[in-house]
């Protein structure tokens, strides 16, 4: 199972690669257009800000080559900020557009949260909530009862509430843990921190076949 692992000049690749190894799969970075054809299955991770990973993605033609690539069909995850830049747009540091693969966009934190003792980034060990009236998503099902971890300061908002699959809360405030439709899956939280439970996901997703 040949694992493309999008290098795109940012992110904690070394991680992601290792968990997702361990996971069994085969991982290759992978940086161009012909690569990313040779590969099962597409993993974008993601760390830093939403504006310079969609340019870095945009000015390597990854871009372009990711949604082709899913548009076929094949099995895709976005970790952290990989699931962010599947929206419409962001709002962090200003306005920006996204890969538009999942309708929605990407706000930040309530402005009064962190003067209501709710520290920014959001870091930490939280839940993974399942809706009582959804199907689990087979990928995201080994969380069930778990904690995983997340860091971020900006959260996903789906426009079409089937595209949520799970949520988690950060004090007061709910926002998206996973979404998804078809051959994509997008997590908030980052599984190759999360220990085992990172590990079964990782698990999960070498073995969906949507």
């Amino acid at each position: 199972m040949k694992v493309g692992l999008i290098n795109y000049g940012m992110g904690n690749l070394h991680s992601v690669a290792k968990a997702l190894e361990k996971a069994g799969g085969e991982v290759e970075l992978v940086a161009d257009a012909e690569a990313l054809k040779q590969c099962d299955r597409i993993v974008l991770p993601g760390v830093g800000a939403f504006r310079d990973c969609i340019g870095a993605l945009k000015a390597s033609g990854m871009e372009t080559a990711i949604r082709s690539e899913v548009n076929a069909g094949k099995p895709f995850l976005g970790i952290c900020l990989g699931m962010q830049v599947l929206m419409d747009l962001s709002y962090e540091f200003g306005r920006y557009s996204g890969m538009g693969l999942i309708p929605g966009v990407v706000r930040g934190f309530p402005e009064d949260h962190a003067a209501r003792g709710f520290k920014i980034p959001h870091m930490g060990w939280n839940d993974v909530i399942f809706s009582s009236e959804k199907e689990k998503h087979p990928v995201l099902q080994p969380l069930e009862g778990k904690q995983v971890y997340y860091v971020h300061s900006y959260c996903c908002m789906p426009e079409n509430p089937d595209h949520l699959l799970a949520a988690c809360s950060y004090g007061d405030y709910p926002f998206a843990a996973a979404i998804g439709r078809d051959n994509i899956v997008g997590v908030q939280f980052h599984p190759e921190k999360s220990q085992g439970a990172g590990l079964a996901l990782l698990e999960a997703f070498l073995q969906w076949n949507p």
